[in-house]
């Protein structure tokens, strides 16, 4: 079991990057290092935490807990769609197969809430081409899931959102592989609900990335984690929508709602410091939805990731 305690005692050791050259050709994203040769990159989950679009610090087992995780529920989905996964080296790190993504995420929604509840009550939902009924309320399950695709923009840039009309009519993806990944993502996202309503949990809405390798679709980079979806608990759901309560959260959208809330930052300037105490809330939401998904209890050693990862990889030869 993984106390506060523990969690303290990671703080100095989070994984902020990794620089191993060896490993090849260096892309360094909002929360992962990817090193490329080949046909193959060494995908390093390090444990950075993004929101709005700025790198705000570390959690404590972040990357691991994603890395593994992403495992986890590639082996359930496998069936469903290809994946890029190869071998896992060490809890946070994944050799995948190369592709090439998609420039568009494929976002999906059971609920109406978090960005998209805010840009509906600004007026500004439109930009997906969808009719938006007048009357919904936060938290509002639709009533089948609903895509809402947005771009990908490099780092340091904002995500937009699109309409599946302008992803094809623009040229960005073909209409043929635009279907196949919407028709995957369904797939995904209903056996992500069922599997989560078994734990207890409700799967609001996820993203998922895809590409192409051979001129087949496969399913990349991770997969329903609390940074990439939304999950509430789903004992009390339904009190809490009614009296306008807020949902029990064990995602990332904790901290955006400390940025809202507590300092009024939703991405313009500089974000302020996210403290320990901050840091070791969403540390235990994330290993509480691991334990909860999963039904196995996390567990790993304090130190430093960094000297691990770089052990395990010259012990299986990437090295």
């Amino acid at each position: 079991m993984i106390t506060d305690d523990l969690l303290r005692a990671q703080l100095p050791h989070t994984l902020r990057q990794l620089d191993l050259p060896g490993l090849g050709e260096l892309y360094r994203g909002k929360v992962r290092d990817n090193y490329s040769r080949g046909d193959r990159i060494v995908m390093v989950t390090t444990d950075r935490i993004s929101a709005f679009d700025h790198v705000l610090g570390t959690i404590p087992f972040k990357g691991e807990v994603l890395s593994r995780l992403t495992a986890f529920w590639f082996d359930k989905v496998k069936d469903i769609a290809p994946i890029h996964l190869i071998d896992s080296p060490d809890p946070s790190v994944m050799v995948v197969r190369k592709a090439k993504a998609l420039p568009v995420e494929v976002i999906i929604r059971g609920y109406i809430t978090g960005s998209l509840w805010r840009d509906y009550q600004a007026g500004k939902a439109g930009a997906y081409g969808i009719p938006w009924p007048k009357d919904l309320r936060k938290d509002q399950k639709f009533a089948e899931p609903i895509i809402t695709p947005s771009t990908k923009a490099e780092y340091g840039q904002h995500d937009e959102p699109i309409s599946e009309a302008d992803i094809v009519g623009k040229g960005l993806v073909p209409a043929s592989v635009w279907k196949e990944a919407t028709d995957v993502a369904r797939r995904l996202f209903a056996r992500g609900q069922a599997w989560a309503a078994q734990q207890g949990l409700i799967l609001v809405d996820t993203k998922y990335e895809m590409g192409i390798a051979d001129g087949k679709l496969l399913v990349i980079d991770e997969i329903h984690t609390p940074d990439s979806s939304r999950y509430w608990v789903a004992d009390g759901y339904q009190q809490r929508f009614a009296a306008g309560q807020e949902q029990e959260m064990l995602d990332k959208e904790n901290v955006r709602q400390w940025l809202i809330k507590e300092h009024g930052f939703s991405g313009h300037g500089a974000p302020p410091a996210l403290t320990d105490e901050v840091r070791i809330m969403l540390a235990r939401k994330y290993i509480e939805v691991y334990e909860r998904l999963t039904g196995e209890t996390f567990a790993s050693a304090v130190g430093p990731v960094a000297a691990r990862i770089e052990k395990n990889l010259k012990a299986k030869g990437y090295l």
